[in-house]
């Protein structure tokens, strides 16, 4: 993979997330430095102790798409509160969003048997409002792999690689295990994934340095990235390209 040839980040916080470090202004200006053409913003939604109120997202509108030549979309990541696959945004809410993300935080979810979890995490797949899931590989809930990337390629979502799992300081020990098989499944099966930086501060943006040699070991293609076409990765979530 040529990163120098990634024209999307789309899983970022600003400070409005209560514990990221740059404005909105400051994470797109930092995504044009790195030459970026899309920046998708993900503020955590209400179930993450201090992120911004709802009010935030039905106020999106006033937010230029364009800044500093990179186009903005601005989203959620929505929290996945249990195994019946609740989530802590309402479906009107959601409809004030230009994309979703939706992961399991150990903040605000209730675990159940690794069977339930995947259950609960196939329905928010299914779910026609989901675009994205974050981080399924870090390890937060037990699950099991193949159904999930199965129901993803089904229903055309998104299974995140994340680059901030994998740093040594989170002590997410079963991330890299996680990332590879999920990385070997959606090889096997010809599902795409999207690298995501979870940035928290504007240098992190596009910022997926543990990556490379969980693409390596997998020999993971190319063609299964949808990070190196912003039409492409419109594309295959049916947003407005």
């Amino acid at each position: 993979m040529d990163f120098n040839k990634i024209e999307l980040d789309v899983h970022t916080h600003t400070i409005a997330s209560g514990h990221a470090f740059s404005t909105l202004q400051e994470m797109a200006a930092g995504a044009s430095e790195k030459g970026l053409k899309l920046l998708g913003i993900t503020e955590h939604a209400p179930g993450i102790p201090g992120t911004c109120d709802p009010i935030y997202f039905r106020n999106l509108h006033v937010v230029p798409r364009m800044m500093y030549g990179v186009e903005l979309m601005l989203g959620a990541e929505i929290n996945i509160l249990n195994p019946q696959g609740d989530l802590d945004m309402s479906r009107k809410m959601m409809q004030y969003l230009d994309f979703t993300i939706a992961g399991i935080h150990s903040l605000c979810y209730r675990h159940g048997t690794k069977e339930e979890n995947t259950a609960g995490l196939i329905k928010v797949i299914a779910n026609p409002a989901i675009n994205i899931i974050s981080h399924p590989g870090d390890g937060t809930a037990e699950l099991e792999f193949e159904p999930i990337v199965l129901a993803a390629k089904e229903h055309h979502t998104l299974l995140e690689i994340n680059n901030s799992s994998l740093k040594p300081i989170r002590h997410k020990e079963s991330a890299r295990a996680n990332n590879v098989e999920i990385l070997r499944l959606c090889k096997k099966y010809d599902v795409p994934v999207i690298l995501g930086s979870d940035a928290h501060i504007s240098f992190d943006i596009a910022n997926y340095e543990f990556l490379p040699p969980l693409l390596g070991e997998t020999e993971f293609p190319d063609s299964l990235i949808v990070n190196s076409s912003v039409d492409r990765f419109k594309s295959y979530l049916g947003l407005t390209v």
